[in-house]
């Protein structure tokens, strides 16, 4: 049986709470593809997946979709094929779309239990953090993962415990200047940028996986209820 192992851990009636949980994950890169990845081997039922971009050959280096043989490819349809290929029952949307104020609307549609954020556009975050707070959704935010290399420094906090995350510090003010006064759950790094002199992003393939893994595991404990 596909999931026995995973079932004589958690128990039968976790399971099926995760089978008929569906989760919206925004940004399928480094920390999002690996939400999607584990949480398609965990049997969730049901995936959206929202990214506007195609497979780049420098994303092999930390990407889980990324192969040489995906180049050129859109991340989601990648991912949608691999999904099923992982658990046949899990039910894949794929939204090959950015989330802005006009596709925003796609949260309503399809409403998911719980939103993940694994993008990089502070846009798109801030406009999550508002709908998220304003439609008490269960949701967490990915901070940076660039220029760090030790991945035991990431942790699972809110969005006002953060530091050394110039992304985070972004979000904070964003969130004071707007009265945000509910907790905004994230994955963050305790861990300073590493002083790079570089306009690329440096990013290894273990910190946004690990991350990644992280966020599944927040949402199946504390949604599931998984002790």
């Amino acid at each position: 049986m596909q999931f026995e192992r995973f079932i004589h851990l958690i128990g039968q009636a976790n399971f099926e709470k995760i089978q008929n949980l569906k989760v919206m994950i925004v940004g399928v890169g480094g920390v999002g593809g690996y939400v999607v990845e584990s949480l398609a081997r965990c049997g969730v039922g049901t995936l959206i997946l929202m990214d506007y971009d195609t497979v780049e050959e420098s994303n092999i280096n930390r990407q889980i979709i990324a192969l040489n043989s995906t180049i050129g490819k859109s991340k989601v349809e990648c991912f949608q094929e691999r999904i099923h290929d992982i658990s046949t029952s899990c039910k894949v949307i794929s939204i090959p779309s950015k989330l802005d104020e006009n596709t925003l609307f796609l949260i309503d549609q399809y409403k998911p239990d719980v939103l993940v954020d694994a993008c990089d556009d502070t846009v798109a975050k801030k406009l999550m953090i508002d709908y998220a707070t304003s439609n008490d959704i269960f949701f967490i935010s990915s901070m940076g993962t660039g220029r760090r290399l030790d991945a035991t420094k990431l942790v699972i906090t809110t969005l006002d415990k953060t530091n050394n995350d110039p992304l985070a510090k972004i979000l904070r003010k964003y969130a004071r200047d707007n009265r945000i006064t509910k907790k905004i759950p994230v994955l963050a790094s305790t861990e300073p940028p590493l002083p790079i002199n570089s306009t690329t992003i440096p990013s290894v393939s273990f910190v946004p996986a690990v991350a990644g893994m992280l966020i599944a595991q927040h949402i199946l404990v504390q949604f599931c209820k998984i002790s």
